[in-house]
């Protein structure tokens, strides 16, 4: 059984779409926030924490609503193309209130850009492993976030071409938005007509029929169920330390090594280490199984937390450790949410979707808080021996879990056996 990586490509544009968003968003609202409405940082983090919070509510909510749509469009597209249409028309506006200047206004508009967004989120997820063989999700996984990370560097392009001037003289970002929100609609509008999601959802359900892969519906059995806990503990706690490290560690950087500069270095070198890792990382999975390339990469990522605790100067060992956390982080990546769905009962990936979000929101959320205090209670040598305790935390309970692992399937034949296509 090969991927069919058009397809996947496809799908995966609804992802990127996603990314472009959220990456203009976190460049350009704090910037809004502090120059245009003189906002302190402590205001600016708590209107930056909303999309978290509201994501705690509505992927859940979304995801399952999605399993139950019956539209002629399939069960994720409504979501996907009316959710981007509300986005890119709100995005549309907020430049313009940007230079009105008035906040209240900003803040109802910026709110209703979220729960836009928020809206298909969990929908746009699901659609992979809607249309993905089961065996076959962690390679799918792999093209997904492939194609998130291009849609990352697309924005990062844009900023630096439209939105690079000097930020306190409040710029508008009217070229910025239009330029996000053109390849939004572009990327929702090929995948729309690309993709036939109810004819290919029916090929898909007939398939796994077939192949005695259905699942049947009802609640989960008590084992499943136990894993499945585990799987979104473990989902908590890596969240826990991962965005710890990606939170504090500029400030880190200066209070530890007594340098200004170098910060967004190491964590580029780990976002590139990871979108390198990616596409292998979905590969050597489709062969060992999900649970032994996540529990590889959770202990690398420990170990490379640990041992950063002990770098007292700035060296090239810095660099080497955060290419190695950016593999350890795709390896975790790409496998945690195909195990999440695996467990799902085939019509409810979009509700499964949305716990696996929750988890990891909440975490996102309550990181930043907990690690600040005990940086703030201690200093900021806690850091790294924080992270890498909820890296080992995850290890344990992935370690417990029994199900949502995938085994590659036995070739059809000798000559299939031959085949290196993949």
């Amino acid at each position: 059984m090969k991927l069919d990586k058009k397809k996947t490509f496809l799908i995966g544009l609804a992802f990127l779409s996603i990314n472009v968003f959220w990456q203009a968003y976190d460049f350009v609202v704090p910037l809004i926030l502090k120059n245009r409405f003189d906002m302190g940082e402590g205001a600016s983090g708590i209107i930056m924490a909303m999309d978290n919070i509201l994501a705690l509510f509505l992927l859940p909510f979304f995801g399952a609503l999605s399993d139950r749509c019956t539209s002629r469009m399939g069960r994720r597209m409504p979501f996907i193309v009316f959710g981007t249409a509300a986005a890119c028309i709100l995005m549309m506006i907020l430049p313009g209130v940007v230079s009105a200047g008035s906040l209240p206004v900003f803040i109802v508009i910026l709110g209703l850009l979220l729960f836009s967004m928020g809206t298909y989120r969990s929908p746009a997820v699901a659609l992979m492993p809607d249309l993905t063989p089961r065996p076959l999700r962690s390679k799918g996984n792999a093209v997904i976030n492939l194609m998130g990370a291009l849609g990352s560097v697309y924005t990062l392009v844009m900023i630096q071409l439209l939105a690079s001037g000097d930020p306190a003289t409040n710029p508008s970002y009217y070229p910025l938005f239009i330029s996000v929100a053109g390849l939004m609609v572009i990327s929702v509008g090929v995948l729309f007509v690309s993709i036939p999601e109810r004819r290919l959802l029916k090929e898909m359900s007939k398939e796994e029929e077939e192949k005695g892969n259905a699942q049947p519906g009802g609640k989960l059995e008590k084992g499943v169920l136990r894993s499945l806990i585990l799987i979104l503990m473990s989902v908590f706690f890596w969240f826990m330390g991962y965005n710890a490290v990606s939170t504090w560690f500029s400030t880190y950087y200066t209070h530890m090594w007594g340098e200004t500069g170098g910060a967004a270095s190491c964590l580029m070198i780990a976002t590139i280490g990871a979108v390198a890792s990616y596409i292998p990382v979905g590969m050597i999975s489709s062969k060992l199984g999900r649970k032994k390339v996540i529990l590889a990469g959770v202990a690398l990522l420990t170990t490379c937390f640990a041992l950063a605790t002990f770098v007292r100067d700035f060296n090239v060992l810095v660099y080497v450790l955060f290419v190695l956390v950016g593999v350890a982080w795709a390896a975790i990546n790409v496998n945690s949410f195909p195990m999440v769905v695996e467990i799902s009962r085939g019509a409810d990936v979009g509700k499964y979707t949305g716990y696996y979000y929750t988890f990891s929101m909440t975490a996102q959320i309550a990181t930043p808080m907990v690690s600040g205090w005990l940086i703030e209670l201690t200093g900021y040598h806690l850091l790294f021996p924080y992270a890498a305790v909820m890296a080992g935390i995850s290890f344990v309970t992935m370690m417990l879990t029994r199900h949502g692992d995938s085994k590659p399937e036995k070739p059809a034949s000798r000559l299939e056996a031959l085949d290196a296509g993949e």
